[in-house]
């Protein structure tokens, strides 16, 4: 009977001394492990990072676009700020000795990248290789805004982003065209029926929800990428005037505003699109044909003594100066055609922004006040300018509440 009980000691012991062995072992696994390797990932990537899903989809691409001399730059918001903030350590390390997967494994649906479209040269080719890769690709068309109005090739339909999902993680491949304005444009990311709307978290992409405008120089920074975009407006339809007078009025104001552009930027005094061109490229995105003027905005602070004159060289005279500099300043240029020139100097206070105006006839003095607004890029008659990021505020500030938009551009 004792040697029973001394038997049943043992194997109880036994028992036991293994099951405290392996809560260790499992102890081990699943708490200091973790714990060491979040000290890894936040110095040099840790073997976790390194074979986490969006870096092996990462590497592939790189990969791919490399061995077919794919000329694609990184635009990733997310991957440029961390690069950014951390640019001194970037610099003064020496190359290999800190992980790309530092910056590349950051947990996310989507790295985006992006191509200039004329430098493309086997596109076919290309997306045959990407799927025997393991890719599976979407390529996302629409119409060239660049052939409206030609009748033989109105409707033609260009590449504007494409998407390669890897397991759960996808590269947002976005598609840049020249344009004539000497920058470059991607389009709206619009799904067509027959795409399927489960392919990725389409509402989680950074790029395509508004077509962008961006310089065509000093590409592959692509510091403009973090500028801000306009608000989300509604959408809504105006009917467009289509009249020969309609048409010779766009044409001037149109040629108006690109000299105005080209003479500020000259100076160096940056402006926005204000009043009614302002609203005329918010509602209808084009200049409105009664209008009869072309309105630009300045912040007094970027103000020149040499502006008026750098106008009458241009070939632009002044036909009125209303206010002064410290109050309340406007100037007005007379172009070709009757059409005129208006440029509104802003002032800034503690909680807004105002302009003032005067009546020529009376003389009478107003002031206008807007809220504080920023500057973003837009793509308006072939040009890239800058209006009010708040855009439905400023507007709604000059002209009261409107029904909606055309579209919005970065």
């Amino acid at each position: 009977m004792s040697r029973i009980n001394k038997n049943v000691v043992l194997a109880l012991l036994t028992l036991t001394s293994s099951a405290f062995l392996l809560f260790q072992l499992y102890y081990y696994k699943h708490y200091l492990s973790t714990r060491n390797g979040a000290g890894l990932s936040k110095s040099k990537g840790s073997r976790i990072g390194f074979d986490s899903t969006q870096w092996r989809a990462v590497k592939k691409f790189i990969m791919l676009t490399s061995n077919q001399n794919v000329p694609v730059f990184l635009i990733d918001p997310l991957i440029l700020e961390l690069i950014n903030k951390n640019f001194e350590q970037v610099k003064n390390t020496s190359q290999g000795s800190i992980s790309q997967c530092t910056f590349f494994c950051v947990p996310r649906d989507f790295t985006a990248f992006a191509l200039q479209y004329h430098l493309w040269k086997n596109e076919e080719g290309w997306f045959r290789i990407a799927e025997n890769m393991g890719f599976q690709c979407l390529k996302i068309e629409s119409k060239d805004p660049r052939l409206d109005g030609i009748d033989s090739l109105s409707g033609t339909e260009i590449p504007l982003h494409y998407i390669c999902k890897l397991a759960a993680h996808a590269i947002h491949l976005v598609v840049f065209h020249e344009r004539s304005g000497n920058y470059l444009w991607h389009g709206h990311l619009r799904l067509k029926e027959h795409i399927d709307r489960k392919f990725v978290p389409f509402r989680k992409l950074q790029f395509g929800r508004y077509p962008g405008a961006f310089d065509s120089s000093g590409i592959t920074g692509m510091s403009h990428c973090t500028q801000k975009i306009p608000s989300n407006l509604e959408m809504a339809q105006y009917l467009d005037d289509n009249t020969v007078e309609a048409m010779a009025f766009r044409k001037s104001a149109k040629e108006l505003l690109q000299l105005a552009a080209k003479t500020l930027n000259k100076l160096g005094v940056p402006f926005w699109l204000s009043s009614g061109t302002c609203l005329g490229w918010y509602r209808q995105c084009n200049i409105i044909p009664y209008s009869k003027d072309v309105d630009l905005g300045i912040f007094i602070q970027d103000y020149k003594s040499d502006i008026i004159l750098a106008f009458q060289d241009a070939g632009l005279p002044l036909k009125h100066k209303f206010g002064k500099v410290e109050d309340s300043l406007e100037l007005s240029f007379q172009g070709k055609d009757d059409v005129k020139l208006d440029i509104f100097f802003f002032y800034e206070e503690t909680d807004h922004m105002w302009n003032g105006g005067t009546q020529a006839k009376t003389g009478k003095k107003f002031k206008y006040l807007f809220p504080k607004f920023t500057l973003c890029w837009t793509e308006f008659v072939d040009m890239k300018v800058h209006v009010p990021c708040e855009t439905l505020e400023y507007i709604e500030a000059n002209y009261g509440l409107l029904p909606g938009a055309c579209q919005i551009f970065l």
